[in-house]
């Protein structure tokens, strides 16, 4: 029997459609006032769909607003400014605030067993340059980019071929496509709901210029070529159509703010984009806020700056330890500092390296009573009490109690301290030789030192390790810490010259059964407890390695078996299997999860919840609270 799931977008009502159509000059931001004037903007009428989403603030608990302000926030490096594509939301299909698959761009789609997805352009979409947003730019980007070996080498991706092959693409009419698998690809929808969406749709009539196949002028190409710096077409193609991190100030987009900005810079400046598809209930049309300006800083003093009165709103950059300096900002100028819950599996994870270098610690952390005891040997009520004034939920590496699929087993998996337990759990595998100071010796005489590295972004992971080196030297172990950059930390783990590292969680701490149970196994290069594993599978097998422990092997299986059913009931199973495993197997090191995030704002910024939850993935940070509803209410 075919399963069909059909979801519908907001449509424009009888009682806000005049407002909608009528656009007033009194509707207008002032922001656009001039362009309005000179004639080279239409009004609002002709720059939003037809059928627009509607946003009704009043059912949400929030309330309509008024044009206009600026937004300062701070960014660590000019890479960060893809921040701006993860707050600003605009998906194809998204989130709730509940978690549940919505129509966002799309006027509706729907879902046939997960095998055949149908999706409903709006009519009278345009990008921000105000060219038509159609059916034609799903095309381009499948036939010209995806099935192009030049720019997708790797076949497309993993999402798009779950089961090795790609879908068939089909335009039905001019708003309406289709993508349908043999197999069911109950990725897909996450991946596009997600905070790096899948990219399957871009603007074609910008980017045919950079793409040989419509470029007729090959001197204007290699122009083209040599002013960005590049020697092949397909580098500048790419180049110049990334959307996630949006350095292309030219390049079209649907998201609320766009980029204006060239790199390099110190400063990014953001603008509203007059052609944003959705409206208030009022019938005004949204974002409320006209500019974001992203400072780039220091990460090491991005909390220092805020606190100054440096930032209008600054989420990313600070961390739980800064938040009493930050509360104290609240005296000096008008803001407000509130606490999120951080989403994510736990705070802060101690990630062994399965697949380091040394082949003796290799050997060791593959040994599952090795990981136990060192998460038994750990006083996690200490580091709570000591880092995060008690506020935060000892657990391991696992989903919070906000999620459906939550077990409290999996909470409790060897995050009880016993030090007692830990240490007969390293006679067993024995390591009962100790040198002079206590230190335990290694089956080559070696002391069992190990080497904690960090990206050294936050000091809250230098202060915890602290605690972990007298907690581990009770046991016979020694704990060294090492800072890099984030690069040559990323590099550094890939390569195996990390033993271990300290990091955050699972990504996604608030899963439901429809979302990937991906981090639970190795799929990624950057997953620091198997890189080569992850990259294994990012690359379908072309590069790293197959995972050779029995219990990666199966959560990779699991995986696959999550990714072939279209049944929810099977999927909670699957999902709780590899919870299950996962945490009995203690892959990652969980501490203390349901921690605080701090989360700065203007006094005078409206719609910005006091309590939320915060994290990567799903909810994109801000992203599915909405900032294109935030605005400024004036004294």
């Amino acid at each position: 029997m075919v399963t069909r799931r059909t979801f519908l977008g907001g449509l424009v009502g009888a009682a806000i459609a005049p407002a909608v159509l009528r656009a007033e000059p009194a509707g207008e931001p002032e922001f656009l006032k001039e362009r309005l004037a000179s004639g080279s903007l239409p009004p609002m009428a002709g720059r939003i769909p037809a059928r627009p989403r509607i946003v009704n603030l009043k059912e949400m608990g929030l309330a309509p607003g008024s044009y206009g302000g600026t937004v300062r926030t701070i960014i660590g490096s000019q890479r960060d400014i893809r921040f701006m594509t993860i707050y600003g939301y605009a998906r194809l299909i998204g989130y709730n605030k509940h978690l549940q698959f919505q129509p966002d761009i799309l006027a509706d789609f729907s879902s046939e067993d997960d095998t055949v997805f149908t999706f409903r352009l709006r009519e009278g979409h345009k990008w921000s340059d105000g060219e038509p947003f159609t059916a034609d730019d799903f095309r381009y980007w499948w036939e010209d980019v995806i099935l192009n070996d030049k720019l997708t080498p790797g076949g497309g991706a993993l999402e798009l071929r779950p089961h090795g092959s790609l879908p068939r693409f089909e335009v039905l009419d001019p708003l309406t496509v289709r993508y349908t698998w043999e197999k069911p690809n109950p990725m897909f929808l996450p991946t596009l709901a997600g905070p790096i969406p899948l990219v399957i749709v871009g603007p074609a009539h910008y980017l045919k210029q950079f793409h040989k196949k419509f470029q007729p002028d090959q001197a204007k190409m290699e122009q083209m070529m040599q002013t960005n710096r590049v020697k092949k077409w397909q580098d500048l193609h790419i180049k110049m159509a990334r959307s996630y991190r949006p350095e292309n100030p030219n390049l079209p987009t649907l998201d609320p703010w766009r980029n204006t900005t060239a790199l390099p810079a110190e400063q990014f400046v953001f603008e509203r984009n007059p052609f944003f598809h959705r409206v208030d209930e009022t019938g005004r049309q949204l974002p409320y806020l006209d500019r974001f300006i992203l400072n780039v800083s220091s990460s090491s003093i991005i909390a220092a700056k805020a606190g100054a009165g440096e930032a209008d709103l600054q989420a990313t950059g600070i961390d739980f330890n800064d938040y009493t300096f930050l509360k104290e900002a609240e005296k000096r100028f008008p803001v407000k500092v509130n606490l999120w819950k951080v989403a994510r599996g736990s705070r802060i994870t101690l990630l062994p390296n399965l697949n380091c270098a040394d082949e003796v610690w290799r050997g060791l952390f593959r040994d599952v009573r090795l990981r136990r005891a060192l998460s038994l040997a750990i006083d996690r009520h200490e580091i709570n009490m000591v880092a995060f004034y008690g506020l935060g939920t000892p657990s391991a590496d696992t989903v919070l109690p906000d999620s459906p699929l939550f077990k409290q087993e999996y909470a409790d998996a060897f995050v009880k301290f016993d030090a007692d337990e830990a240490n007969r759990l390293l006679d067993e595998i024995g390591l009962t030789k100790r040198g002079d100071d206590g230190i335990r010796l290694l089956p080559d005489g070696r002391r069992a030192e190990i080497t904690v590295e960090t990206a050294g972004e936050s000091n809250l992971d230098t202060d915890v390790l602290e605690l972990v080196h007298d907690h581990w030297a009770n046991i016979g172990l020694a704990l060294y810490t090492r800072t890099s950059q984030r690069d040559v930390f990323r590099n550094r783990a890939m390569s195996g010259s990390i033993m271990m590292s300290i990091w955050y969680g699972l990504d996604n701490g608030v899963p439901t059964a429809d979302m990937s149970p991906s981090g639970l196994a190795p799929t990624l290069d950057d997953q620091l407890q198997w890189p080569l594993w992850g990259m294994h599978y990012l690359s379908a097998g072309q590069e790293g390695a197959a995972p050779d422990l029995p219990e990666a092997a199966e959560l990779v299986d699991l995986l696959g078996q999550w990714g072939s059913t279209a049944k929810f009931e099977e999927r909670q199973v699957i999902w709780h299997k590899m919870l299950s495993l996962y945490t009995q197997q203690v892959f990652s090191i969980g501490l203390i999860n349901s921690t605080l995030q701090p989360v700065l704002c203007a006094a005078k910024l409206q719609n910005l919840p006091e309590k939320a939850l915060y994290g990567f993935d799903p909810t994109s940070y801000l992203g599915i609270y909405m900032p294109d509803t935030f605005w400024y209410k004036e004294a």
